[in-house]
């Protein structure tokens, strides 16, 4: 289960941000996770209350953020953001396409605690 891992990394980077900030308590991390990145957010949420006990950010809630998969399409010259992400076509020309705009990330963009 992969997500333990990101979820250990993501408790790591909330701890030195904080600490780099002042921050005495952090109550919540916000997170995006694109929906072609790989992580299950039901396991990535398991896994952040295991990855979080003991730490100075225990107790803290993790929000994610959902990124759809957005594409581009060379035929039309034009983004899309796809309702689901399989299969990869341009929803205006049919064409395949694998050029991802955003949906892969995995990214921790704001904490949330006090002084």
């Amino acid at each position: 289960m992969h997500e333990l891992s990101i979820a250990y990394s993501l408790v790591q980077l909330a701890i030195e941000t904080a600490k780099q900030n002042d921050l005495k308590k952090v109550d919540a991390l916000h997170v995006k996770l694109g929906v072609f990145s790989g992580v299950v957010k039901e396991a990535l949420e398991f896994s952040f209350d295991i990855a979080t006990e003991g730490t100075g950010i225990e107790g803290a809630r993790l929000i994610i953020d959902e990124i759809p998969l957005k594409i581009y399409c060379s035929q039309c010259e034009s983004e899309y953001v796809l309702p689901k992400p399989i299969p990869m076509k341009c929803p205006e020309c049919n064409i395949s396409t694998g050029e991802i705009l955003e949906g892969k990330e995995i990214e921790l963009y704001s904490l949330v605690g006090g002084g």
